[in-house]
């Protein structure tokens, strides 16, 4: 078996790509809002294209590959789900931003939103202790009037705030994503009144597109880190 032949099992066996050292590596985390369906816009159909119009190296890697990126978008999972394969997954993965957008999946019934919050951290606690200098994007959730299931989504976007100001340190950097502000179910979602139309995930992509870019014109993100510390 030739070498080259070997590299390339080697790529399919681990699921890495060939990509540069220089290259700023993305991880979309989330669920099916992230991970994308048959009948919704994934903000991923809008945000890499858009990206790649302005020439930055970059790759998004992840366990999940469909025909836009790789990603570790997981349908109907909620945040302790993420917590729980947290840790495997960014072994794998150890991407240079990451991007968070969970919390939906659960239900206001059950009081969720302190669990998820605590879910959340431990989980940026997991994705650090691999990486330290990583770069976490962390969504503020979108809204939805699928009621009364997700009535608690105002109190945990509320929540995540704060959640920022406690992990954000002068060595390791929390961006907030407010993907809530300007995103309307009723413009803004498919008939399910969860997932979104065109129109909300271009809203999505454009704030993940305000939150990378300062990331991404800079060649490395590491050096980004120093120069704001």
């Amino acid at each position: 078996m030739s070498n080259w032949i070997t590299w390339v099992l080697i790529l399919c066996v681990t699921g890495l790509s060939a990509h540069s050292k220089d290259t700023t590596t993305i991880l979309a985390i989330g669920d099916s809002i992230t991970q994308g369906g048959k009948t919704f816009i994934c903000y991923r159909q809008v945000l890499i294209p858009e990206l790649r119009k302005r020439n930055l190296d970059f790759t998004f890697i992840g366990p999940n590959q469909d025909a836009v990126s790789a990603h570790a978008g997981y349908g109907g999972k909620n945040t302790r789900y993420l917590l729980s394969i947290s840790k495997e997954v960014y072994s794998r993965y150890p991407a240079d931003i990451v991007m968070i957008h969970s919390g939906h999946n659960s239900f206001s019934k059950d009081r969720s939103v302190p669990g998820i919050i605590h879910d959340t951290e431990a989980m940026i606690d997991n994705i650090r202790e691999i990486k330290p200098d990583v770069i976490v994007l962390l969504a503020q959730v979108i809204p939805s009037s699928k009621l009364p299931k997700y009535s608690y989504i105002p109190e945990l976007n509320q929540e995540l705030s704060s959640l920022l100001v406690r992990l954000n340190t002068q060595w390791q950097s929390i961006i907030l994503v407010n993907q809530a502000e300007a995103f309307h179910w009723k413009t803004d979602t498919v008939n399910d009144k969860v997932h979104p139309n065109a129109s909300g995930a271009k809203k999505m992509a454009q704030k993940w597109i305000d939150a990378l870019l300062p990331l991404l014109e800079k060649k490395d993100v590491n050096k980004t880190l120093k120069v704001t510390r």
